[in-house]
């Protein structure tokens, strides 16, 4: 599985991307229910964000979902984190 996350906005406006590939990865199956519940809890299109907030884009596989500060699930916050940090 293939998980990518694009964060915009924010006060800076700078753009960041970050992707983890799950495959081989003794905690894949931890990476994908995590996953799995991020995108069941995101949009279709991009939401209207707040002023200076951060809007994400992340795409599992072939399937893209939109979210956006402040209305985050903890699901899609951890995902966001773990791929922003560990990702390349």
């Amino acid at each position: 599985m293939r998980i990518q996350v694009r964060r915009t906005g924010g006060f800076a406006g700078i753009e960041r991307h970050a992707e983890v590939d799950t495959s081989g990865r003794p905690d894949a199956h931890e990476w994908h229910a995590l996953a799995e519940r991020a995108l069941t809890a995101g949009r279709g299109t991009p939401p209207v964000g707040v002023p200076d907030g951060f809007s994400y884009r992340i795409t599992v596989d072939d399937r893209t979902v939109y979210c956006a500060d402040p209305r985050l699930t903890e699901e899609q916050r951890r995902l966001i984190s773990r791929v922003l940090k560990e990702g390349a």
